[in-house]
């Protein structure tokens, strides 16, 4: 399995004491597998997926990529870890303004050491990027902004894509579009898919459906 939860748990402390956000997690994901999560608003979503991209850490339980705890690692090796095999599009666009659409997709690559001008290329013609390219993230509206930030996560080539509603901010016909077109492009190279969404039309579209309500998968 590329991505295991192993009876994970996570509290957060309150005013009136430890409020418990995920109660005992346990699922799986293989690589090439789509995966949707969802579940109300405080339900522990967000959470789960930082978590799984090693940005904060469980109190209990395992998770495990590719066979490696992330919960064993310090923050300098799961940083790495997130840089080599994991990739996130989060609803902020986090651009970096200074850099043209066509070297903030690249710049993730680039750290990794793989940056792949032709691939590049491929990934922002299938997203419709490639008359942007020369252009700066505050000249493109929100939905091409998006999409810029959906191919600098798929530029590194990452064995794991983690995506938090990452058409939230298109229209319904373009939402789809560009959906599709992400889902193509992590299938040539065999990426498992973790998205959380509200959205029952995406959450059809994805191999599994796994629903969080109180922190518990039901």
């Amino acid at each position: 399995m590329l991505l295991e939860f192993d009876r994970v748990e996570k509290s957060f402390a309150d005013n009136e004491g430890p409020v418990r956000v995920l109660q005992g997690v346990s699922f799986d994901l293989a690589p090439g597998q789509t995966l949707a999560l969802t579940g109300e608003s405080g339900s522990g979503k967000s959470t789960l997926l930082h978590i799984a991209a090693g940005l904060e850490s469980a109190d209990g339980g395992a998770v495990r990529i590719a066979g490696r705890d992330l919960l064993q690692m310090g923050d300098a090796e799961r940083a790495a870890l997130r840089l080599s095999q994991i990739a996130l599009v989060f609803q902020q666009f986090n651009l970096i303004p200074s850099l043209t659409v066509g070297a903030n997709i690249a710049f993730q690559a680039r750290l990794a050491r793989c940056a792949d001008a032709a691939y590049i290329d491929h990934i922002a013609a299938a997203l419709g990027l490639t008359a942007c390219l020369h252009k700066y993230p505050e000249t493109l509206s929100g939905g091409q902004q998006q999409r810029v930030a959906i191919a600098r996560a798929l530029a590194a080539k990452p064995n794991l894509l983690l995506a938090d509603e990452p058409t939230g901010n298109l229209d319904e016909g373009t939402a789809h579009e560009v959906l599709e077109q992400m889902l193509k492009l992590v299938a040539q190279t065999g990426a498992a898919v973790m998205i959380v969404t509200h959205s029952p039309v995406v959450a059809a579209r994805m191999d599994r459906n796994l629903h969080l309500r109180g922190g518990q998968l039901v």
